[in-house]
């Protein structure tokens, strides 16, 4: 019997440990929520295009520059549901942009 109860009093820590760090990882997690996720604080166009047949476009999402950005980003879904970052500083681009601003203001 002394061979178990030797082999319980090493065990008490680790379990004592063990629960602390559930603990801790329970509030910790409860302090992040809401929290941003990684991957929403970084630009989402890698590259851009310079043109894109106006046909094909379904819609267009402007992202202006914020904590996420440094860069205006200009992302058109198009019909066939594949999403293409294009370069706003191309002139078919803001024409496009100055279009649908102008549409939309007529409403």
């Amino acid at each position: 019997m002394a061979r178990t109860a030797t082999a319980a009093v090493p065990r008490a820590p680790g379990l004592l440990r063990a629960a602390l760090l559930l603990l801790l990882l329970v509030a910790a997690c409860r302090g992040a929520a809401g929290a941003p996720v990684a991957s929403e604080l970084r630009c989402q166009c890698l590259q851009t295009s310079e043109r894109i047949p106006f046909k094909q476009i379904q819609s267009v999402e402007v992202t202006t520059p914020g904590a996420h950005c440094a860069q205006t980003e200009v992302i058109a879904t198009l019909k066939n549901g594949r999403d293409v970052c294009l370069n706003p500083e191309a002139p078919m681009v803001k024409k496009m942009i100055e279009k649908m601003l102008n549409k939309g203001g007529a409403n």
